[in-house]
């Protein structure tokens, strides 16, 4: 495993295409195979949050990782 602590957006911009954002929550696609810091394998979709809790449409079977960090939390779908 290649947990890590944080994720900071800014540092992978230019990686990243911003898909939707509705101020406490943002939605990313990885454009250039960037992987995902809580297992290591390339994501395809990545969802920020700082709301309290969030509802995730019915699962199509894709795997995704969670990482907690301090003001959000980070979804990486697979």
């Amino acid at each position: 495993m290649c947990m890590t602590d944080t994720f900071e957006i800014h540092d992978h911009r230019h990686e990243l295409k911003q898909l939707r954002d509705s101020g406490d929550t943002k939605l990313f696609e990885n454009r250039d195979g960037l992987s995902c810091p809580v297992c290591g394998t390339a994501f395809r979709r990545l969802l920020m949050t700082a709301n309290q809790a969030v509802q995730f449409p019915e699962n199509d079977g894709s795997r995704f990782c969670i990482l907690r960090q301090p003001t959000e939390i980070v979804v990486f779908r697979h």
